[in-house]
């Protein structure tokens, strides 16, 4: 089997490509890279018969031919994005652009060469957007009320997604994955920012301050290695032209995450807010309802929050 993943260098993809690589090893892993594209989460995967990288840019309808021509996939795992709420807002319509119409040019890639791939496409919970007090936990016929430039952009995915099968019989699956965190998340998401500041405190190198945004807000995280193994049972045994929400169905609030992340160092520190890391809208809660999707795939989450921190911790104390 044939498997491609969009987005391979970023975070959820090279933790897709590891978690293949260990559970599944007659599957060949194909992703597809820019030539800007920082390379740092993969850099472990190189070698002869790991993985096969193919030159693609979502906005190039051409490379995404020529990279589809190549890898011949039976699976598709879409996870390439511009993946950021904060820089929708600076960016929509580059967010836009790669988000909803680079979906289009991979979907009509995969039609004009005739191919029949299973394609998950992975959603967001910030598709949910403005949600009201009685439609807590969110399920999948929840109202689509976005918040954000990108939210929307996610929106217009999940909808084309389904336009397409619903047109052309494309086997897409539709996931609504909520937050996610662990090593190798960006520095610019929040858990992973606030490791960062940690680490960098720890070794002297800034002042014992935190810098946070709003702590008010409540989020429902999965380690990213679950999330991963979420998306292979998505396209394993998803319904074409369904959604599922994934998500451990507990929400905390960003300040007792931030609580969680102190309690793993000894150094104490001085929280102030940055106006900066405010957005102009914001949701409040996002919380999930994966009675579906586990109810169709046996799925859970395994690994503790605490364990979560902990390896997203370690990760930047060896990088700062």
């Amino acid at each position: 089997m044939n498997v491609l993943i969009t987005g391979i260098t970023g975070f959820a993809g090279s933790h897709l490509a590891d978690y293949i690589l260990a559970h599944h090893p007659g599957v060949r892993v194909h992703g597809t890279v820019r030539w800007r594209s920082r390379m740092d989460n993969i850099a472990h995967l190189a070698g002869p018969g790991k993985i096969h990288l193919h030159e693609a840019d979502l906005k190039d309808l051409v490379s995404l031919r020529k990279a589809l021509t190549e890898a011949k996939p039976d699976r598709i795992f879409h996870l390439a994005a511009q993946s950021f709420v904060p820089s929708s807002w600076r960016l929509p319509a580059e967010t836009f652009m790669i988000n909803a119409v680079g979906q289009i040019n991979l979907f009509e890639a995969a039609l004009g060469l005739e191919l029949d791939p299973r394609i998950q496409i992975a959603g967001s919970s910030e598709e949910y957007g403005h949600v009201h007090p009685d439609e807590v936990p969110m399920t999948e016929t929840n109202p689509l009320r976005p918040l954000s430039p990108y939210a929307v952009s996610k929106v217009a995915q999940d909808l084309l997604a389904y336009q397409y099968w619903k047109s052309y019989g494309l086997k897409t699956v539709r996931t609504r994955g909520f937050n996610h965190t662990g090593p190798r998340r960006g520095d610019v998401f929040v858990t992973s920012n606030f490791a960062r500041q940690i680490a960098e405190i720890e070794k002297g190198g800034r002042e014992p301050v935190m810098f946070v945004g709003n702590l008010e807000a409540k989020r429902d995280f999965t380690d990213v290695r679950d999330m991963v193994r979420a998306y292979w049972l998505a396209l394993e045994k998803g319904e074409p032209g369904d959604v599922y929400n994934l998500g451990t169905g507990k929400a905390m609030a960003m300040g007792e995450m931030l609580d969680m992340l102190l309690a793993l160092t000894k150094v104490k520190v001085k929280v102030q807010l940055d106006p900066e890391r405010l957005r102009p809208s914001d949701v409040p809660i996002l919380l999930a309802d994966p009675g579906k999707f586990k109810a169709l795939t046996g799925w859970a989450p395994v690994i503790p929050l605490e364990q979560t921190f902990r390896d997203l911790l370690d990760y930047w104390r060896a990088r700062v």
